[in-house]
């Protein structure tokens, strides 16, 4: 019969070894899911293996796996904009003579001395709502929005007539009228037409520059402009197709010749 002595050691023995692999399991796992697999990942992509590690751990943000994606447009407010009474205020009381002089003397130079721009590069201003301007000038003198030649608006308000919208394929026009419900596109009209009660901010595309509207569109689209509010132009412009872009502008480029 065995020694109690020996039954201890024996029932040691047994308690030990699983202890053992149970840790050297664990220290496996730990190797291989924060050195090795990490190192592999991250030179496939491009990843330093002391970064690769560090994500791994969760000390640095992103996959050892992928390049991190880095916003790189500055952490500004998209616009800065409030529609405050005071304000809608101002605007109501207004006096277009006041601006008139600053329009001939930097605006024409760009937008046409009748806001018609010769330039595709640049938008039509005539009879644009004063609100859509406002908004625009404020976005680019806060930085919300930029263009290098804008650093510094009046003209009647205009009602094109439909007789000057293009003929557009019959999908552009339930674009303009009806939108894409299944896509979650809501009509242009509804925003960018006078009194249809959108926002008082969204500037009327009819007869605008078809370029000038193709690259608004495009940028939208992109996230290069950023001076939505709520970020709507941006979500609608990026499930827009690039021939549905193309046919929008054509289509409210319309009467201007």
């Amino acid at each position: 019969m065995a020694e109690p002595s020996d039954l201890r050691a024996v029932d040691r023995s047994w308690r030990i070894w699983p202890t053992v692999a149970v840790i050297a399991i664990v220290l496996s796992g730990a190797l291989l899911g924060v050195l090795i697999i990490p190192v592999v990942q991250g030179r496939s992509a491009g990843i330093d293996p002391f970064t690769a590690i560090c994500r791994a751990l969760g000390i640095l943000p992103g996959s050892p796996a992928r390049p991190q994606l880095v916003d790189r447009n500055p952490p500004t407010p998209v616009s800065q904009v409030v529609w405050t009474p005071q304000v809608l205020q101002i605007l109501a009381e207004a006096r277009p003579e006041r601006g008139r002089a600053k329009v001939q003397e930097v605006c024409s130079a760009c937008h046409g001395e009748q806001g018609v721009s010769a330039s595709p590069e640049f938008p039509n201003l005539a009879g644009q709502s004063g609100t859509a301007i406002y908004k625009q000038l404020n976005d680019y003198h806060t930085g919300s929005r930029a263009n290098q030649f804008m650093t510094d608006a009046g003209q009647p308000m205009r009602n094109p007539s439909p007789a000057t919208l293009a003929d557009a394929p019959e999908a552009i026009i339930h674009l303009v009228e009806i939108g894409d419900p299944d896509r979650n596109i809501p009509p242009c009209g509804a925003c960018h037409r006078h009194g249809v009660g959108g926002p008082i901010d969204a500037p009327v595309l009819s007869e605008q520059r078809q370029e000038y509207l193709t690259s608004q569109l495009k940028m939208f689209a992109s996230g290069q402009r950023r001076n939505d509010v709520y970020g709507r132009m941006r979500a609608i412009a990026a499930k827009l197709t690039d021939s549905e872009i193309n046919g929008l502008a054509a289509y409210y480029r319309a009467g201007f010749r």
